[in-house]
């Protein structure tokens, strides 16, 4: 064996070094998992909200007004004697079921909207999209007001519901591309030969397809929502001061700064915005991966 083949047969031998994308990654990189279990642990806080709690939340023990954070009163009391600790499980019960039922309602209107924009003829289609950029035109916080003027007494059900009929355009217009690109595949089309009806379509074919590029927008939607509430009821035409939620417990935040009671603001702010970032780290990673599957197709 010459000089020359034993170099190319030590060479030959050399196993290279796997790249370092190559390598297996653990579960839990590049994924939220202090977001989820945060959220987790606060949706089992709320729900069983009755086990946690040390004071009726509700209860104005006027005794104990606007008293710092102690061992009785752990989060201490509002400027009314209320348990602020009671009240943050409870109010986020209220607060987290208002994300959910108006992100609900946005949903169901979009994907409805959007199906039948990206259904339809050229004209329709046209048309309906003009009403969304109409509706994208107005500022969300306007019209929201305007209709719970409207709707008049302010409630769990009423504020949800204004929330949702108002932010589903941006879903819908998501919808009504991904509709547009799928429904001229064949298997819709033989759907429809074979007499399936535009929900049993929506359903069966289209809504698999769209679903995971609109679930990052769900998730937005949901602390967009929860925002929302807050915001109204820190300007007074949300919920009223008797429901307890984080953002009535927020409207309170004159008196506190009047009466130096840091407290009554920052331990329900801390919640709101801890909880508020949780969702966007879990939308962001939605985001990602519907991004990476589209790339991938």
């Amino acid at each position: 064996m010459t000089e020359k083949e034993q170099l190319f047969q030590f060479a030959g031998k050399r196993s290279a070094e796997k790249p370092e994308a190559e390598k297996k990654k653990k579960w839990y990189q590049n994924r939220p998992v202090a977001a989820g279990l945060f959220l987790g642990l606060l949706v089992l806080g709320c729900l069983f909200c009755e086990l946690i709690m040390t004071k009726d939340p509700s209860y104005m023990d006027l005794k104990n007004c606007s008293v710092m954070p102690c061992r009785e009163f752990l989060f201490g009391t509002d400027t009314m004697g209320r348990d602020i600790f009671s009240m943050i499980w409870y109010g986020g019960r209220i607060s987290l079921a208002i994300g959910l039922l108006s992100t609900l309602i946005s949903t169901v209107i979009a994907i409805l909207f959007g199906a039948v924009s990206g259904c339809a003829p050229a004209w329709l289609d046209s048309l309906l999209m003009r009403l969304t950029e109409i509706f994208l035109s107005v500022p969300n916080l306007l019209l929201v007001i305007f209709l719970l003027a409207v709707a008049g007494k302010s409630n769990v059900v009423t504020i949800s519901a204004v929330i949702g009929v108002t932010s589903w355009t941006s879903i819908a217009k998501v919808v009504r591309t991904e509709v547009r690109q799928i429904r001229n595949s064949e298997y819709v089309i033989a759907s429809r030969c074979m007499g399936g009806s535009f929900f049993y379509v929506l359903w069966h074919h289209l809504a698999p397809n769209f679903f995971s590029s609109i679930m990052f927008m769900v998730v937005m939607n949901i602390r967009s929502a929860i925002a929302a509430e807050s915001t109204l009821s820190f300007m007074g035409i949300g919920l009223p001061l008797e429901v307890i939620s984080w953002g009535s417990m927020l409207s309170l935040s004159e008196k506190a700064l009047m009466t130096k009671a840091w407290w009554i603001i920052l331990i329900p702010g801390i919640f709101l915005i801890v909880t508020l970032l949780c969702f966007t780290e879990i939308g962001n990673y939605l985001r990602k991966q519907a991004n990476r599957k589209q790339r991938n197709l």
